[in-house]
């Protein structure tokens, strides 16, 4: 069965959520300690670990400063994660 648009663009913004978290586990950081370093609240951390957050621009260049790594290795990591990548063409798609 053919995914919808919506659930592709979950499965793009939940794989950027793991690269953060596991960056952020890599770093032995809390969620408030990123939250403090990228100057965003706590839950919203939450929300973009769990792939619930759209970010801008700015939130992933606050996030990747915060942590430390290069925008481009967050967004390297989200990719090579399972899931949406195997047809990145069918986000493009309309929904059937």
């Amino acid at each position: 069965m053919r995914k919808s648009k919506q659930q592709r663009k979950n499965l793009i913004l939940k794989s950027f959520g793991e690269a953060v978290r596991n960056r952020r586990l890599d770093q032995k950081m809390t969620q408030e300690e990123l939250g403090e370093a990228a100057q965003l609240h706590r839950t919203y951390i939450t929300d973009i670990e769990n792939g619930l957050r759209n970010l801008s621009f700015l939130t992933m260049m606050r996030l990747a400063i915060a942590l430390r790594t290069p925008l481009s290795n967050l967004l390297v990591e989200a990719e090579s994660n399972d899931g949406w990548h195997d047809d990145p063409q069918a986000f493009l798609k309309p929904a059937e």
